[in-house]
């Protein structure tokens, strides 16, 4: 089967685009690429990119709840979880709660959103 499309990369929802971008990209290593006032891409120098785009409106999922589900997250595959842990929790990350499973530990970041990080 042929492909329909490629992937460019992630966009995820946010109050403040520059502010998560700075917290991804001190997660990843990633550089910004582009910055503007509503909208902020990092990239790697893989093939995808993640980028924030402003939204007025925007509200942190809820999560396992489904009063405001969460959409999707991303998972992020770590050497040490519980050193990368520290670190995401001084760049202003929250651990969740909730954790359902033994080889992942699901964080929030600075704006809500769920990830995890990932036995690799």
């Amino acid at each position: 089967m042929s492909e329909i499309a490629r992937m460019y990369g992630v966009v995820l929802d946010c109050p403040d685009p520059q502010a998560l971008a700075a917290f991804y990209s001190a997660v990843l290593g990633w550089k910004v690429v582009d910055d503007r006032p509503d909208w902020v891409s990092i990239d790697g120098g893989g093939d995808y990119k993640l980028s924030f785009q402003r939204a007025e409106d925007f509200r942190a999922p809820v999560w396992p709840s489904s009063d405001h589900p969460q959409q999707m997250h991303l998972d992020l595959v770590v050497d040490d979880r519980e050193k990368s842990g520290a670190q995401v929790v001084a760049l202003g990350a929250v651990e969740h709660s909730h954790q359902p499973g033994r080889d992942f530990t699901v964080y929030l970041d600075p704006a809500g959103h769920p990830f995890c990080l990932c036995d690799d």
